[in-house]
């Protein structure tokens, strides 16, 4: 199974960008998210590309669900 997780994009440098994954920042790649994303944009993240744009309301309710099944 695929998991993809939000992420909050805190620095962007072209195609790459830094973001806030839980608490971790980690860098990404933006080569193939499917629209432009800035800085205080939420995305979805897997293996290291963010693969699609979120409003943060989305974002957060994605969040939400994920702490309550893995209990964090």
């Amino acid at each position: 199974m695929c998991l993809a997780i939000p992420a909050l994009i805190k620095e962007k440098d072209g195609t790459r960008a830094k973001a806030d994954i839980g608490g971790a920042v980690r860098e990404i790649n933006l080569d193939i998210v499917d629209r432009p994303v800035e800085v205080g944009d939420y995305v979805l993240v897997h293996a290291g590309f963010a693969i699609h744009k979120l409003d943060e309301k989305e974002a957060l309710e994605t969040l939400e669900l994920m702490r309550k099944v893995f209990g964090q």
